[in-house]
């Protein structure tokens, strides 16, 4: 919440500037916080000029003193980068009323440079908003990466998981690439029975949410006819995301599957039940996009029904072709349950956890259990 001073009180004011380490802390801290009150989080980045030393760390100061004197006690005041980067957190925000704070913010930051005499520095640093939660679409060609100045707590450098992710993408490598020469004869037999059950081409390709809500295009085997109207596969992904409330409130188990669903063809329906239309998404582990075991990547449309915690399943782990959810609960578990699944695999990931999830695979396609 912007305030205003008196005189009095901002010659007697003196910015507390937290350091890089505390400050990422404290931006993990509030985000989280804006996720259980449902308002909204602005942080605010101000790059200075490029100089040098001691003049670098003393615009840094300038900027922060003249900033407390127009900020509340909740705002918080901290470097980004040090010298160079300062961060401003304005937190419970009305998330109906994020676009007129965020320009008051820019006008009220440059006047409050400029009204502490150095009207040329408040023209000359850059001012960065970022929003929490961030606004999402289902336009395809809108979609963008987050940004990961809002989660530092998932930083690929930490070394408690810098080592997995490398054990990790080795195994993706090998193992994709090894399945993708063996099953070169599979691959060839769908492709004839895809072609012969009905017109259209044999691979049907799809735009989806990767980790750290990066897009990329999915590959799977065509199970549906070529002319097929996929507004039916929006109305159940909605239902299915807000069903979890409703299946809690009843407190007993329900199927979440599109059954019946005559936009599938018979060939289709016995790649779906086996999951073998799933195995061109081989190509998208070789290329990174995806992992041989993590959650499944949703589709943009998804994102717009997510409550904030439910994007740590995109935002924690690369997606997967086959994942924990898929061999414990599959389409037996809400939605919910199934964030919380993936959420307990990429906050207990090790190369183990892959390994028997991946021995387990084979059993949950064969029988099919959960499939739709």
């Amino acid at each position: 919440m912007i305030v205003t001073q008196t005189a009095e009180e901002r010659a007697a004011t003196r910015a507390t500037i937290l350091d890089e380490t505390l400050f990422k802390q404290v931006i993990t801290r509030e985000r989280k916080r804006t996720e259980r009150s449902g308002m909204a989080m602005v942080l605010l980045l101000i790059g200075l000029p490029q100089r040098s030393g001691k003049q670098g760390a003393a615009d840094g100061t300038f900027v922060a003193n003249a900033l407390s004197t127009v900020t509340s006690d909740l705002d918080i005041l901290g470097w980004c980068e040090p010298s160079r980067v300062i961060g401003l957190i304005v937190s419970e925000i009305d998330p109906a009323d994020l676009t007129g704070t965020c320009d008051r913010l820019e006008n009220t930051v440059r006047s409050a440079v400029a009204l502490q005499g150095d009207e040329a520095l408040a023209q000359q640093f850059s001012i960065r908003l970022l929003v929490y939660p961030e606004p999402t679409t289902s336009n395809e060609k809108q979609m963008s990466p987050m940004d990961p100045l809002l989660y530092p707590e998932l930083s690929a450098n930490r070394p408690s998981i810098q080592n997995v992710h490398i054990l990790k993408r080795g195994m993706d490598v090998v193992f994709s690439a090894l399945l993708l020469i063996l099953l070169l004869p599979v691959f060839a037999l769908i492709s004839v029975l895809v072609k012969l059950s009905s017109p259209g081409p044999v691979f049907f390709t799809q735009m989806r949410v990767g980790h750290l809500m990066k897009p990329f295009m999915m590959y799977k085997f065509r199970t549906m006819y070529a002319t097929a109207d996929h507004q039916v596969h929006h109305d159940y992904v909605s239902w299915f995301i807000t069903a979890s409330d409703q299946a809690q409130l009843q407190q007993k188990p329900a199927v979440f599957k599109l059954t019946n669903d005559t936009r599938i063809t018979l060939i289709g329906r016995f790649l779906r039940r086996t999951s073998l239309d799933e195995l061109p998404q081989l190509w998208n582990v070789l290329m990174s996009d995806m992992s041989l075991v993590g959650p499944r990547p949703p589709l943009p449309y998804e994102l717009q029904q997510y409550k904030p915690w439910h994007r740590g399943r995109v935002l924690e782990a690369k997606p997967g072709m086959t994942g924990l959810w898929q061999v414990v609960g599959r389409s037996r578990t809400t939605f919910d349950e199934m964030v919380r699944l993936d959420l307990r695999y990429a906050r207990t990931m090790s190369l183990w956890a892959d390994i028997k999830i991946l021995v387990a695979t084979p059993a949950a396609m064969i029988t099919g259990k959960g499939a739709c």
